[in-house]
């Protein structure tokens, strides 16, 4: 697990979490419910860290739905805070960019 990923869990684990507009936004266009994210956060495998982001600190992972189908979301903290965990946005996953297991992007 990485750091960055270690932080938002702890964040999300004492309810310290948010969702951004733009997050909102894609959820929305995906069917997806923001709780389903959140809830599932514990699961989910980091795909790619990226700890020193211009806007903070933040890690894109994979993880299921309900439903058992992947979703890639981004989650971050604010550049300069500590807190909340942030939503960034999260998305389904084009099976087409990404490997069978949807943790690496195809070239």
């Amino acid at each position: 697990m990485s750091d960055t990923f270690g932080l938002v869990v702890g964040l999300i684990q004492r309810g310290d979490v948010g969702v951004s507009a733009h997050g909102y936004d894609e959820l929305a266009a995906d069917g997806i419910l923001a709780h389903e994210v959140i809830d599932g956060v514990r699961a989910a495998v980091v795909v790619e860290d990226y700890p020193t982001y211009a806007k903070g600190p933040c890690v894109l992972v994979r993880q299921f739905d309900h439903g058992g189908r992947p979703i890639h979301a981004v989650w971050g903290i604010p550049k300069g805070e500590t807190s909340p965990a942030v939503l960034v946005t999260a998305y389904r996953s084009d099976p087409a960019r990404w490997t069978d297991d949807f943790l690496r992007r195809r070239p």
